[in-house]
């Protein structure tokens, strides 16, 4: 069993920047010091709570402060940028890393970004398709390129000078390119299968409920069979959002509360999801009134708290309803409570990966179809 870190992040209004930003950073230093094996963050550029606007720049500022641990995108929000300014940029971090890069992409969810990008009316799945292809066509490919798409065409034909090295896009350090997630939200996801199929590996949403997210293997599975590859349990990341406390009272009031970060967390997901019409992840019968998706409703089924112990009963409880994967990731939140903040994912590191690996480790590593 792997465990890494993943944050979006969401931070409280009005709380200063500066500070929310050094606190992010430090939990990726405390996940990398903690033997976390990935850390990942979010972007978005038209959010007062969702504060990294760029994931790319965030990493970077990361890149000599870890050591070990593989920092990932997460995700680049691919219409909203131009596909060679992105290769470029993420091609640039894997240097920076070494190595220790995953290229973590979507099309990205907020809508107040789609719009003042100008996209908002565009077929942005068919942009972030697009995106991505040119960016792996300019990686395997040589200037000046003669790139031409619906939406971007790429060329250096007219400047390119050669013998200086203008008008070239730099590789990544990993060949041929960083390993490739994608963020996965949508019951019995296409996308899973469309992901597998081209050798990409799938991160299932923590904010889906459990019954939705064991949908995703069985589609990571038809993808693999149909690109001839084996999946593997170890390939399937779940994200979670949990809370662990030295006791359940500790737990439950930081998980719970008024002023809880987890709280928070949720009363600004669920404003935009009901805003956005996407409130059926959070159904467990897709019959439901949308009144009936309460916070409360929301908080019961997609927060884990409690000691190590329980919180360990209680993933290892998931696991038996999502399927067994070997690769879980903690979600991040804010640090409401500094010292709190921080001992849950200490205690996560130290406590509870310890127990899930040992309830696990005589679980076959690979899985055939």
């Amino acid at each position: 069993m792997k465990l890494s870190f993943f944050t979006m992040p969401i931070h409280p209004l009005g709380k200063p920047y500066s500070q929310s930003l050094a606190e992010d950073r430090e939990a990726f230093i405390l996940a990398d010091q903690l033997g976390y094996a990935e850390a990942y963050c979010g972007e978005h550029t038209t959010d007062q709570a969702e504060i990294i606007t760029s994931c790319v720049a965030f990493l970077a500022s990361l890149a000599y402060e870890t050591k070990q641990i593989r920092l990932g995108t997460g995700t680049v929000n691919m219409p909203n940028s131009h596909p060679a300014r992105i290769a470029a940029e993420v091609a640039m971090l894997d240097h920076m890393l070494e190595g220790r890069l995953n290229f973590g992409i979507s099309p990205g969810g907020l809508m107040s970004d789609a719009e003042v990008f100008g996209s908002i009316d565009k077929d942005r799945n068919a942009m972030f398709v697009e995106s991505i292809n040119m960016v792996l066509d300019i990686w395997k490919g040589q200037a000046p390129y003669d790139l031409k798409g619906k939406f971007w065409e790429i060329s250096t034909a007219r400047t390119m000078m050669p013998e200086i090295g203008q008008g070239d896009i730099m590789k990544p350090y990993q060949d041929p390119h960083p390993p490739i997630v994608g963020t996965a939200v949508a019951p019995f996801s296409k996308g899973v299968s469309a992901m597998a199929e081209r050798g990409w590996q799938p991160i299932s949403g923590n904010f889906l409920l459990p019954k939705w997210a064991a949908t995703h293997w069985p589609k990571y599975v038809e993808g693999c069979e149909k690109a001839g590859i084996t999946p593997d349990y170890a390939d399937w990341r779940v994200a979670k959002n949990i809370c662990v406390a030295d006791d359940q009272e500790t737990a439950r009031a930081y998980a719970r509360d008024p002023g809880s970060p987890y709280v928070l967390y949720y009363s600004q997901l669920l404003t935009k999801m009901r805003a956005g019409g996407r409130l059926n992840l959070f159904k467990e019968d897709q019959n439901m009134p949308d009144d009936a998706v309460t916070l409360d409703y929301v908080l019961d089924r997609l927060v884990i708290h409690g000691d190590p112990q329980s919180v360990t009963d209680q993933i290892l409880a998931l696991r038996e309803e999502t399927g067994p994967f070997k690769h879980l990731v903690y979600a991040g939140h804010d640090w409401t409570d500094y010292d709190l903040g921080r001992r849950s994912m200490i205690l996560m590191g130290e406590k509870v990966l310890p127990l899930l690996q040992e309830a696990t480790k005589a679980e076959p590593i690979t899985v055939a179809a």
